[in-house]
């Protein structure tokens, strides 16, 4: 009788099945798989960490947006992220694929934002291709509805400024004023978007809305606060250079720990490489992207749902992107000189950093304000005392680091700035200052969660 009642039931499936198509599944792997393949784009492009920033957030934004559709769980950002408002509403009725139709726009949003549009068309077109032969109604319906969001995201990002600021003049930069950036080598760049204070904010109420405290006045005075910061960076560059010697003499000994966190946190997307008369790009994560990173490999340990996933980018990258809109605010209004410079003119004519000194200026230090917003939005998802393993930097051939909490990563990652010799403390401390503060705000103001 068991039999014949289990036969029935497989009957019964099987007609049911052969008279509906199954629902086109859609994962937290798969966005955050998305996700990778932006940042791959734009490792390969070389975008500057402040215009990573933006590439990041809109994407998010828009499958954000989506997914908070008719969610019992989820608010809508409309409204609360300036200038954002009229997405168009979802039929709960019409049989769009909420998933899927998040994932079409996130990665139709991200085709606009980078140069190489080829490689992200034959990444989402094998997708569609997939889709297609899945469930070719739903994924129709869905793929329309993501693009009459994607129209209105463009239109809303087109608002932000960014192509205005393509036409602005460059950094002009005054050799015979003491103290003001100058670019350093090997390349000797111009300063890397000196207008970006003037993108279009998302949350704060201005750029300067958390505005660092000014830094040391500029002096050689050998008792000024200034000079002891230049020969502080310049002790402990040297210190770091006789450990690495001393591991070059008995390659047993392990590589100094504050050369191994320099280096990890070095995110440099400018590095360059001299060969003879030839110079080339050093490919390498942005901070953006080691932050990002992070984030999924939290999503991945903690085996969060899709929903959890398209929320905690969207928040660190509105994190990311709000952080350096502040902070290339403040470093392009005090213009602070380079530890490079300054120590070549007044200390040691010969003395290098352990890092490529980055082409813009120096206080205050950018990935202590980046670093130390994500941590804290990233603590108020998963928790104080959330333990991971870092791989962010494998692919570029560093070892994984473990760490006992966000904080924890964005102190390492503020503190490697010192020991890479690319910046003075107080661009570090007051750093993490502004990205703590900003990052409080960021939780406070933005009403993700509806009212239980």
């Amino acid at each position: 009788m068991n039999s014949k009642i289990y036969l029935l039931g497989l009957i019964m499936l099987f007609l049911t099945s052969c008279g509906k198509e199954m629902r086109i599944k859609v994962s937290s792997a798969d966005f955050c798989a998305a996700v990778d393949t932006v940042t791959g784009i734009m490792v390969h492009d070389i975008f500057s960490p402040p215009v990573a920033s933006r590439i990041y957030v809109y994407p998010n934004v828009a499958a954000y947006e989506i997914m908070a559709q008719n969610s019992t769980k989820y608010e809508s950002l409309q409204g609360q992220l300036k200038g954002l408002d009229s997405i168009p509403k979802l039929d709960p009725k019409s049989g769009v694929n909420k998933n899927l139709a998040a994932l079409i726009a996130h990665i139709e949003v991200s085709k606009e934002l980078i140069f190489s549009e080829e490689a992200i068309e034959k990444y989402r077109d094998s997708l569609y291709e997939k889709w297609s032969a899945e469930n070719q109604k739903e994924f129709d319906v869905s793929k329309a509805y993501a693009l009459r969001v994607v129209d209105r995201i463009k239109m809303w990002m087109g608002k932000d400024n960014y192509k205005q600021t393509r036409t602005f003049p460059k950094f002009s930069v005054y050799a015979d004023q003491p103290g003001r950036w100058q670019p350093t080598p090997p390349s000797y760049m111009d300063g890397v978007e000196p207008h970006w204070g003037e993108i279009r904010t998302l949350v704060m109420d201005s750029a300067s809305q958390f505005k660092a405290i000014p830094p040391h006045p500029y002096s050689t005075d050998k008792n000024s606060a200034f000079y002891k910061e230049a020969k502080e960076t310049y002790d402990v560059g040297n210190l770091i250079s006789e450990k690495l010697i001393e591991v070059e003499k008995n390659p047993s000994k392990p590589i100094p720990e504050e050369s191994a966190i320099a280096s990890f946190w070095d995110c440099n997307p400018y590095a360059t490489v001299i060969q003879g008369h030839m110079m080339f790009a050093k490919k390498k994560n942005t901070p953006d992207a080691h932050w990002i990173n992070i984030t999924k490999i939290a999503l991945k340990k903690s085996k969060s749902d899709f929903e959890t996933t398209v929320f905690a980018y969207t928040i660190t990258s509105i994190g990311i992107f709000e952080s350096f809109i502040s902070c290339w605010d403040e470093k392009y209004r005090s213009n602070v000189v380079r530890p490079e410079t300054y120590i070549n003119q007044n200390i040691d004519e010969n003395w290098r950093p352990q890092l490529q000194t980055p082409p813009f200026p120096e206080y205050v230090s950018g990935h202590s304000v980046v670093s130390s917003c994500s941590a804290i939005i990233l603590t108020s998802i998963f928790g104080d005392n959330f333990s991971y393993i870092d791989d962010s930097e494998v692919s570029f051939g560093l070892p994984k680091r473990p760490f006992k909490s966000f904080k924890q990563a964005a102190a390492e990652a503020s503190i490697s700035r010192l020991y890479g010799g690319i910046h003075y403390r107080a661009a570090i401390e007051n750093g993490v200052v502004q990205g703590t503060n900003l990052g409080t705000y960021i939780n406070s103001k933005i009403k993700f969660f509806k009212s239980k």
